[in-house]
């Protein structure tokens, strides 16, 4: 809590860097089409269940349609909200997730390699995602999305620069 606030923060990631604020958009698409297939699915076991037993229109239905709006409406902005990341001078920091928290640091002179990918949807937004490879086999891969695509590039080249120092 904050000296003299009776109430917790509501900045989860106080400190670190937030994606880009298209990854938002790209999450709302994501989890909109996950609604629609839990609709289609409530649809269908809907129409099942009132062609074998008859039972009230909308037992299905209804809940579906519920938590497909709670899915595409709430959930967006509360997932884009618990990202965050800091590039330090050192390390790379990746704080993530809405119902399990996971807060990641990765020395520079543990990566082995670094990509930068970017998928169909992502590339209509200008977006990327860092992927850093590390030694070891526990967490050995670190993802970080929602970067547009020059702000990951420019990370990449950072890390490579300070891998070349760590081997000098």
């Amino acid at each position: 809590m904050e000296k003299g606030s009776d109430e917790p923060s509501r900045h989860y990631n106080q400190g670190l860097t937030p994606l880009d604020p298209s990854q938002k958009s790209l999450i709302r698409i994501n989890m909109a089409l996950r609604a629609l297939i839990l609709l289609v699915l409530g649809l269908a076991g809907e129409i099942l269940l009132w062609v074998q037993i008859e039972v009230q229109p909308g037992m299905l239905l209804v809940p579906a349609a519920l938590l497909a709006a709670v899915q595409a409406f709430v959930l967006p902005g509360r997932v884009y909200r618990r990202w965050g990341y800091d590039m330090g001078d050192e390390q790379l920091r990746v704080l993530r997730g809405f119902l399990w928290r996971t807060d990641t640091i990765v020395p520079f002179n543990r990566i082995q390699h670094i990509d930068v990918a970017q998928g169909p949807l992502q590339r209509l937004f200008e977006l990327s995602t860092l992927i850093v490879h590390t030694a070891g086999t526990h967490n050995s891969i670190v993802i970080l999305p929602g970067l547009a695509t020059a702000d990951a590039e420019a990370m990449r080249e950072t890390i490579k620069g300070h891998i070349r120092q760590d081997m000098i």
